[in-house]
């Protein structure tokens, strides 16, 4: 038997030609001549091989923040679809809400947080994440500038380029010090899990300190004076926690100098707990006068040294207090490399970041900005105001009549959510009774408006726009919807849902986002909690100490940190809390 080999080079199929050598462009043909048959092989770089169709590159996602809007998006995205990068300084999410807890050792600092990265892991995918800080976005190259303390380039300095087709800032905020003297270096902050243990220690240390044999009553007294400014839900929780810490198990522990504890609320405003209902500020207000908590409202802070707190009241002119340990909680400021961000995109004299109803900052192509960072500028109806009425003047008479608004009632709702909040101010049924306010009767839908009556009709609706609350319930909706838009997002390029475009042809993609209240409570010590939950429902009492504890529970991001949240609380109902000076 006789067998016979050639090696050909690889032809075009426009003819012979030679190409560079290599073992992928031969083609090797064995004959066995004795009998008769022919075997081919052919490898895969030939240009008879079958190649594997290429999947398409995915879009790059990069979130910044592990907060709640963060790792809310985070959980609810389909990572499949994207290129997920994740940057944040903190390598956990922490459930903020029980900050105040952990001051006063109800609730231990790890109970709260969830690694981040057990968190990615969960879903799945090839999800990135570094534990870094953004300094700097270039939204004109689509790059962000980070730094890392944890270790360092070539350069020397920790700094790495990321670049993105989609951004999500999710960084939250700083504390708003107003720029008053000596904040930040002698007051304490409760925005993180690293304030709250900096708390807990530095009250242990006033007992300690106060307990010294070498100390004189006004010295004693000046270390156990506890000034917290701010009265919003997060000061009046820190001092109510801190009452309830001293009452029921320092005084235990030092009998002979708690007499001499002293907690101060201070607040700006005339009342604390604006945001809450008038009967929940005057129980908290009284119930505060019940248990010795000094509630000084209308007073300024304008000075802290050291010592002595400086605060001025137009009745007292200034005063100054001594104290021992502070904890400043006024409001929300905006991170300084926001801030250089804003400038670049024209928002620099904005207080945070301006974005659409669709999360989309502002002049600012695949950004999105969450949380307290960010807040919504509603499209204002008198801006579109002679738009809205050429789209529902289908038959272009120059006229509206009744029927043709209720055409594109739905649409406006949902574009223009303060008109329906409008007409359920003003206690109407409908489009009907605005229209009579411009024309005096609109019982039938023969009746036509002009573009001066329907402007007329709709000039106080915008007084409806509400900025949303930087809160963690806003900034968890926020992430979630973000996450079930981008979820869609190729779907709704061929499938839109959203409402009808006022300045342009077709609709628009998603539903605008919509915020959707589920109430709020404000601990006010003793097993003693103020709930206001839609429907203008009020609960104070142990009742609704209960179901805080029911919500805060059932919240708990994982099941590990709901079961250490709940054997906290189960173990200071048995033993109390911790005081020991960890």
């Amino acid at each position: 038997m006789r067998w016979a080999a050639f090696l050909w080079e690889g032809a075009s199929a426009g003819g012979a030609r030679r190409r560079p050598g290599g073992i992928s462009n031969l083609l090797l043909v064995v004959a066995a001549a004795s009998s008769g048959g022919l075997v081919a092989y052919a490898d895969s770089g030939s240009d008879a091989a079958v190649e594997k169709p290429q999947l398409p590159q995915r879009k790059k996602v990069v979130v910044l923040g592990t907060g709640w809007g963060g790792t809310t998006f985070l959980r609810n995205l389909d990572t499949k679809l994207y290129d997920v990068q994740v940057i944040s300084p903190r390598n956990y999410f922490a459930f903020t809400p029980l900050l105040p807890s952990v001051t006063s050792g109800t609730v231990e600092p790890r109970s709260i947080v969830e690694p981040i990265r057990r968190i990615l892991e969960k879903k799945g995918g090839e999800i990135k994440f570094w534990e870094a800080e953004c300094f700097k976005i270039d939204p004109q190259n689509k790059k962000i500038h980070c730094r890392s303390d944890l270790g360092t380039n070539l350069d020397g300095n920790g700094e790495f380029l990321v670049d993105y087709d989609y951004l999500v800032v999710a960084v939250g905020a700083r504390t708003n010090t107003f720029n008053t003297p000596g904040v930040v270096e002698n007051c304490h902050f409760l925005k993180e899990v690293e304030d709250a243990q900096k708390i807990r220690r530095s009250v242990m240390d006033c007992f300690e300190k106060a307990s010294l044999p070498f100390l004189d009553e006004e010295e004693r007294k000046k270390n156990l004076h506890f000034v917290v400014v701010g009265g919003g839900p997060t000061g009046v929780e820190f001092a109510a926690s801190l009452h309830d810490f001293v009452t029921e198990d320092l005084a235990k522990l030092y009998p002979s100098i708690q007499h001499l504890v002293k907690i101060s609320l201070i607040e700006a405003a005339d009342h604390i707990l604006t945001m809450f209902d008038k009967r929940i500020t005057h129980f908290a207000e009284d119930k505060f006068g019940r248990d010795g908590i000094d509630v000084k409202t209308g007073y300024k802070v304008v000075k802290v040294a050291k010592d002595a707190i400086t605060m001025q009241n137009p009745a007292t002119g200034d005063i100054s207090v001594p104290y021992g340990m502070a904890v400043w909680s006024t409001g929300i400021g905006t991170r300084p490399f926001i801030v250089e961000f804003m400038k670049q995109i024209g928002q620099g004299n904005r207080r945070v970041l301006a974005t659409d109803e669709w999360l989309r900052v502002r002049e600012c192509d695949g950004v999105y900005a969450v949380g307290d960072c960010a807040t919504i500028n509603q499209r204002r109806v008198m801006e579109d105001i002679s738009e809205i009425f050429k789209v529902a003047d289908k038959d272009k008479s120059g006229t509206l009549t009744v029927k043709e608004i209720q055409d594109v009632l739905d649409d406006i709702y949902v574009r223009y959510p303060q008109v329906q909040l409008y007409l359920k101010s003003k206690q109407m049924n409908g489009i009907a009774d605005l229209v009579r306010s411009a024309k005096g009767d609109a019982e039938k839908e023969s009746v036509e408006l002009n573009i001066e009556e329907f402007k007329k009709a709709l000039s106080l609706v915008d007084s409806q726009v509400k900025f949303l609350p930087a809160t963690a319930q806003v900034a968890s909706q926020q992430g979630q919807y973000l996450a079930r838009c981008f979820n869609k997002m190729k779907d709704a390029e061929e499938h839109p849902e959203g409402p009808i475009r006022i300045r342009g042809e077709g609709r628009h993609r998603f539903r605008p986002f919509r915020y959707r209240h589920l109430g709020q409570f404000a601990p006010l010590g003793g097993e003693q909690t103020a709930a206001q939950l839609p429907g203008d429902w009020i609960s104070i009492g142990h009742s609704s100490q209960w179901l805080w504890y029911s919500v805060y529970a059932t919240k708990q991001i994982s099941w590990r940190t709901r079961m250490l949240v709940v054997s906290d609380w189960t173990r200071r109902f048995i033993f109390g809390r911790d005081s020991s000076c960890i």
